[in-house]
């Protein structure tokens, strides 16, 4: 074995020549094993050559790596390319991130028919800009004008010169002359002459010639440039004043002014709070539901502010303000506005004011408050008291049918009974307190009362006395009838001399003063004690509605602006039952015995309308003197209609000194225009067809994307007025808003798809159709007065287009 195993050895080593001749060798396992080792060997080879090609290339990705950073580190420490030497940065980018406001919006605030009384849009601030270029940027940004205008006439010549080439060609001409500003005193004196007196024109000057030395490239140009209007701004382009830009940013806006500004407010531009917040108003306590919240954003840019494609990313979303609806309704209060102008002016009043509500569920339709402001300027506020809620006056005699209530309810009123007016001469206990009429002034040191103007009705029942407004008649009832604590009762239940509790608005509280006996049996007549005219109005919807006291309110809903969705909504809601439904029946009666003729009511009927109504004249306390005043009186009146079942109250009145002769005209148009509100035909509108004599309301339909045919079979019986825009069959646009009340002799507009339009036949027009024809169309129309529509400058059916201008006057 030893032997075989040293001759196999030595087999191994031998050519394969030599195998044959070695006896006992196992020739096919030398031949495997020498296979093996040769395959073992070419594995070491290729191993070899493989890490050779590694090491050969990561010699040279770390050469290049090596390389790149070596060019980077020049770069940034030359700022130019280490091959080419030119600028690494582009000298029209700007080489840091921009910041942009994303403006949030504030909510509208809209009538009952959805009618927008406030809204958030566009306005612009005035800048100038400077040339701070070095000459390397100026050169650059000239090629880069110059580019832009070739490659528009390239395309000018490929298709034609389009509109769009012509507005390129236009915006390239633009840069490359009057982007900077060139002479400080022209510039001035240009913006000066559209702007007037809301700029200083020296003030401008220094402006700018302190910014061109400070080296800025651009400022803002301060007071009275700030938040300018389309109309100005389209003036300033148009004189293409060297280096004026304009920032486009937001503003308040009232498209109908003034309309309740005391009540509505305003809201403007804080630069505290780099947000437009509420002032004034309702615009100021709802100011956590209108208000919105700015966003942010960043992005890259061009040195002209071009932004660069996908650079942009929102750091902070926007916030939008929730929409405000409101009761009242904007036709309504048009017609109040106007008429209270009417009022300061022939009578000349000092304050003057108006509410319309409705009885049955406390929906306040129209307020205002004399003198008033515009309130897209609010330059000049008059009077920051609203004369409605925050006004206590001594209202005078419209109080009297409260007191006629009360001892009705208390059962102690005398039916058929007589009483002696003229003079009311009386004594107080002064252990009880209890007031005693005497014969005569002469048995008494306290002065006697009279019935007003000093007037002598000699013997009345106390249903012409409450007719021809005698304050003895009150005297006699809260002296031989009425007692105090039944009176006090009573002022409780009526919810006198405190806040109503209307929500969002503010308010004051009037004085009880009814300690003496002078105060107690003047405070019958409506002297000595104080209320506001809200408080007045809520107690007497009990007296027009079954003895149910109502709550005001004039916030109908909280609308969020992104969903529609309706976030709060107030409804009617009754608050007490100061007297019986059949005290409240007797009560309007009396009322209605005020406008017979001959007494204090007669002028103020009005013909085909039944009412209940007092009116009242109260004296004006002076505090300053502590004596009542002798030239200026409080006039007043209380109304509602119908009497049979009353739908609406008004209460209309003034301070100054016209209170016997005043016109009774502005109460009678607004008592007709109030009704006409709720749906109550008054027979006495002039723009209402015979065919439509009688009052029908519905739902407006939803028309848009339907067929004409469609829309105007809908409106079959409605009883509206269909105005149709354009020449189309189909509807794209429609007002009023769908689901919203339509009633008989309303403009219903439907816009079709049609291009070709002609002017309508605007005569009898509110402004609120007015301002529903211009949102539709996008024409604008000038309206000059208030009222309706008795002149238009395009005659009926003439075409008309986009950029016609329409001028319409209003009585």
């Amino acid at each position: 074995m030893q032997k075989k195993r040293k001759n196999k050895k030595q087999v191994e080593h031998l050519d394969v020549q030599q195998l044959d001749l070695i006896p006992g060798v196992d020739y096919e396992e030398i031949n495997k094993k020498r296979a093996r080792h040769r395959l073992r060997q070419a594995k070491s080879a290729e191993n070899c050559t493989s890490n050779r090609h590694i090491f050969q290339v990561s010699a040279v990705l770390i050469s290049c790596a090596a390389l790149a950073c070596c060019t980077l580190l020049y770069t940034m420490v030359t700022q130019k390319h280490f091959w080419s030497g030119n600028l690494a940065i582009n000298s029209m980018i700007r080489n840091s991130v921009q910041a942009r406001t994303i403006n949030g919006v504030r909510g509208d605030i809209l009538d009952r028919s959805n009618q927008v009384l406030a809204r958030q849009t566009i306005a612009y601030t005035l800048a100038a800009n400077f040339d701070t270029r070095t000459p390397e940027e100026k050169a650059a940004e000239e090629r880069l004008i110059e580019a832009q205008r070739q490659n528009a006439l390239y395309k000018a010549e490929l298709n034609g010169r389009t509109e769009q080439t012509e507005a390129a060609l236009a915006a390239a001409d633009a840069q490359n002359t009057g982007s900077y500003v060139e002479d400080p005193q022209a510039f001035a004196a240009a913006i000066k002459s559209v702007l007037g007196d809301a700029v200083n024109e020296e003030t401008l000057v220094r402006l700018i010639e302190r910014g061109q030395m400070q080296g800025k490239s651009q400022i803002e140009l301060g007071t009275g440039t700030k938040r300018i209007s389309r109309e100005d701004k389209e003036k300033l382009e148009s004189m293409k004043i060297p280096g004026l830009s304009f920032i486009e940013t937001t503003k308040r806006d009232y498209p109908i002014t003034p309309l309740s500004s005391n009540l509505i407010g305003f809201a403007a531009y804080d630069d505290t709070a780099q947000n437009i917040i509420g002032k004034l108003g309702l615009e100021k306590s709802m100011e956590l539901y209108l208000g919105s919240e700015d966003g942010q954003e960043q992005y890259r840019a061009t040195n002209t502010n071009q932004e660069l494609p996908g650079s942009r990313e929102i750091i902070t979303e926007a916030v939008n303000g929730d929409h405000v609806k409101l009761t009242l309704d904007s036709s309504l209060q048009q017609t109040v506005e106007e008429q209270m102008r009417f009022t300061m002016e022939d009578s000349k009043a000092s304050a003057a004011w108006t509410l319309v509500m409705e009885v049955e569920t406390g929906k306040i339709l129209a307020w205002a408050s004399y003198p008033t402001y515009d309130q897209n300027s609010h330059l000049d506020i008059p009077s920051y008291i609203d004369k409605v809620s925050e006004y206590p006056l001594e209202p005078g005699s419209i109080i009297k049918p409260l007191y006629y209530a009360m001892a009705i309810d208390a059962g102690v009123y005398p039916y058929n009974q007589t009483y002696r007016a003229g003079e009311f001469a009386y004594t107080e206990d002064p252990l009880t307190g209890k007031i005693t009429r005497v014969a005569s002034q002469y048995e008494t040191t306290i002065p006697p009362i009279l019935d007003a103007l000093g007037k002598d009705h000699g013997v009345l029942t106390f249903e012409d006395g409450l007719a021809l407004s005698s304050n003895i008649a009150l005297c006699e009832l809260l002296t031989n009838h009425l007692n105090k604590e039944t009176v006090n009762r009573y002022l409780e239940e009526f919810d006198l001399f405190e806040q109503t509790g209307i929500p969002f608005v503010n308010e004051q509280v009037g004085i009880k003063n009814t300690t003496s006996a002078t105060d107690y049996l003047s405070s019958g007549f409506g002297q000595a004690s104080s209320m506001t005219i809200l408080e007045l109005c809520k107690a007497f919807t009990a007296i027009f509605n079954d003895g149910i006291m109502m709550q005001p309110y004039i916030v109908d809903s909280i609308i969020d602006s992104s969903t529609e969705e309706t976030i709060q909504k107030n409804s009617p809601q009754a608050v007490g039952t100061p007297v019986s439904a059949d005290t409240a029946h007797q009560v309007v009666d009396l009322m209605r015995h005020v406008l017979d003729p001959g007494m204090t009511g007669d002028r103020f009927a009005i013909e085909g309308i039944d009412m209940a109504l007092k009116t009242g004249t109260g004296e004006i306390y002076n505090e300053d003197t502590h004596t009542y005043d002798k030239e200026n009186y409080t006039s007043s009146i209380i109304a509602a209609a119908p009497a049979n079942d009353p739908k609406v109250l008004v209460c209309y009145g003034m301070q100054g000194p016209n209170y016997l002769n005043y016109s009774a005209d502005p109460f009678k148009e607004i008592m007709k225009s109030a009704l006409q509100t709720v749906n109550v035909n008054t027979g006495t509108d002039r723009s209402v067809t015979e065919q439509h004599q009688e009052w029908v309301s519905s739902p407006m339909p939803s028309l848009t994307s339907h067929s004409l045919n469609y829309a105007q079979e809908r409106l079959a019986g409605t009883k509206v007025n269909t105005i149709i825009i354009g020449d189309g069959d189909t509807v794209v646009a429609q007002f009023p808003d769908p689901s919203t009340t339509i009633n008989s002799n309303d403009n219903v507009m439907l816009l079709t798809n049609g291009s070709t339009r002609q002017m309508p036949d605007m005569i009898g027009w509110t402004r609120k159709d007015i301002t529903a024809f211009w949102n539709l169309t996008g024409i604008s129309i000038s309206a000059d007065g208030y009222g309706r529509v008795h002149w238009q400058s395009i005659p009926a059916t003439t075409p008309i287009q986009e950029d016609t201008v329409i001028e319409v006057k209003l009585e």
